[in-house]
């Protein structure tokens, strides 16, 4: 067990975001949910989603730790579709930004598919997936609790969040999109805004300062 254990968190340590599939251990365990299940009760993984599992931090280890719903947007989103596939977007991205003080309960994901929503299992909230052309994105990497993620820019964020609320009905849209444009650079809100075919959104955007 204690052979096993020790694989366990080297196969997580080596794994995008530290984070797995409970399927994946199929090698190691003959039923992994069980086994994950008494490694999530003692602290040494942490539980995501539905057969999604994390690693604890050591220094954190058999406490009460969850990783910010950022990271585990992120995390969730990678084991589904890929190292440096996803890029956090929207009010995730903004958040990431700082352009968003509030904490919210949805994570958003930018992937190439489409996919439902996936409850979280740490928390009461969803990852919301986003189906977008995400290499196409300008998006920086960050670092996260759990690893490495990518993020759409300030510049993407804002106007990805204006073109979601045109009429500004959305109030934390519209404090983030308040927050992101003193630190936006005009010549690149204007280049994605002329690649990405949001030349009027960046417009509105522009006459409402």
């Amino acid at each position: 067990m204690v052979n096993t254990e020790r694989e366990v968190r080297r196969l997580l340590a080596r794994a995008p975001m530290r984070t797995v599939r409970a399927a994946s251990l199929a090698g190691l365990y003959a039923h992994p949910g069980p086994e994950l299940a008494i490694l999530n009760r003692r602290g040494v993984v942490h539980r995501l989603a539905h057969g999604i599992y994390c690693a604890v931090p050591p220094e954190h280890a058999g406490g009460n730790w969850r990783p910010a719903l950022e990271a585990a947007t992120a995390a969730v989103a990678t084991v589904l579709y890929g190292d440096g596939v996803p890029v956090l977007t929207g009010l995730s991205a903004a958040r990431v930004h700082q352009a968003l003080p509030r904490a919210i309960g949805v994570g958003y994901a930018a992937v190439p598919t489409q996919r439902r929503p996936l409850r979280l299992a740490d928390r009461e909230g969803e990852v919301r997936f986003v189906m977008r052309k995400v290499g196409e994105l300008d998006a920086v990497a960050i670092a996260t609790e759990l690893g490495q993620a990518l993020v759409t820019t300030p510049e993407q964020t804002l106007l990805d969040l204006a073109r979601a609320d045109p009429r500004a009905a959305d109030l934390d849209a519209q404090q983030a999109i308040d927050a992101l444009w003193p630190s936006c650079d005009p010549g690149v809100l204007d280049e994605i805004a002329s690649r990405q075919r949001m030349r009027a959104t960046y417009a509105r955007v522009a006459a409402n300062r």
